[in-house]
């Protein structure tokens, strides 16, 4: 009895220990015979589409267009996977179909591990790859990222200002930072990364400030590195990382020396503004000096007198002068100072 007991207990944990993935859907009938592709995505800068490298297993629908993918040789932490499917007939596949340039291809990108069971029905609107039902949490956040970023691109593109995208921005870096980190699976925070950071992206520039103050990304660094150390993605995270904070380090370091250079440019212009304007009224007052040295005491009272707008009857008053000798003194300032009018003198020494 003990020793059956001990097989029974000994078969029980070797089956618990056993895992197996099943990951099947249905992608539309009528397609006997279409392939199915599975990916692994280690690289995440490569989501965005298909690559051959990535391929590990291929199936073929049946006639009502079901396909299933079965195993134990997956991994046994979550990693991100891709089912891949071509619609397209014989003729149209070529070596550009894998570029993601056929219109009739349908992928989706998920999470899993080799315990999963993955169902990936077809939605109401018969629209295939689009919906998951798994066994695991993680597998949908993708999804749910994607649904954000839609609503995301709808804030930009409301109001296309500057002060629309700054506010947008900061918005959005921290709702989708703390979307992924809320999860608490450092692969959704990777997806969500290389779309924030695509040089692509209107959200580069916003990117690059923000990873010189925000500690979100080191800590990021640290989760990958505890749940996932000497992945690929791990060590391409870190070294991007690095590289880019130099980068914006660099960026900021340039644009504070610029403003050091403009703000000396524009000080040395306003000095020199005030040089300038104080020099031409010296120049002013000494030409009106010179101007007024080539004329007699009398001649001076009368210009004078002229800037007071005073009428020849009112100088030859206030001077004690007769009236034809202010008419003279009149004419001979005319000649000296090269003018031909009273006003020309005010203009002279105004």
């Amino acid at each position: 009895m003990t020793q059956k007991l001990v097989f029974i207990l000994v078969f029980l944990s070797n089956f618990s220990t056993y895992s197996q993935y099943i990951f099947d859907g249905q992608i539309a009938e009528n397609v006997d015979g279409k392939t199915v592709y599975l990916s692994i995505v280690e690289d995440y800068r490569k989501l965005s589409r298909p690559y051959l490298e990535q391929i590990i297993k291929k199936t073929s629908v049946d006639s009502l267009g079901r396909f299933k993918f079965q195993g134990d040789n997956l991994s046994v932490d979550n990693s991100i996977y891709r089912i891949h499917v071509d619609e397209c007939s014989e003729e149209a596949l070529d070596s550009n179909h894998f570029l993601g340039r056929c219109e009739n291809s349908r992928s989706i990108l998920f999470i899993a591990n080799n315990s999963d069971t993955i169902t990936f029905p077809t939605s109401f609107a018969d629209e295939v790859l689009c919906e998951i039902t798994s066994t695991n949490d993680k597998s949908e956040a993708f999804l749910q990222i994607d649904a954000l970023k839609e609503e995301m691109a709808f804030d930009f593109y409301d109001f296309r200002s500057e002060a629309n995208r700054k506010l947008n921005s900061k918005k959005w870096f921290k709702t989708l930072q703390e979307f992924g980190k809320k999860l608490n699976e450092p692969l959704v925070e990777l997806y969500i990364f290389d779309f924030l950071s695509d040089k692509r992206n209107e959200t580069y520039s916003y990117y690059l400030k923000d990873i010189t103050k925000n500690n979100y990304y080191e800590n990021l660094s640290h989760r990958l590195e505890e749940k996932y150390p000497n992945t690929v993605f791990t060590e391409l995270y870190q070294t991007e990382i690095a590289t880019d904070q130099q980068i914006a380090n660099q960026n900021k370091s340039i644009y504070s020396n610029w403003k050091w250079i403009l703000g000396c440019l524009l000080a040395l212009s306003i000095l020199l503004n005030i040089f300038l304007v104080f020099r031409q009224k010296s120049l002013q007052k000494n030409h009106k000096n010179s101007t007024l040295g080539k004329l007699t005491a009398q001649e001076q009272k009368i210009v004078n007198e002229i800037l007071k707008d005073k009428t020849n009857k009112e100088i030859a008053s206030d001077l004690f002068i007769s009236l034809s000798t202010v008419k003279t003194h009149i004419n001979n300032l005319y000649k000296k100072l090269n003018v031909s009018s009273r006003e020309e003198i005010k203009q002279l020494f105004s």
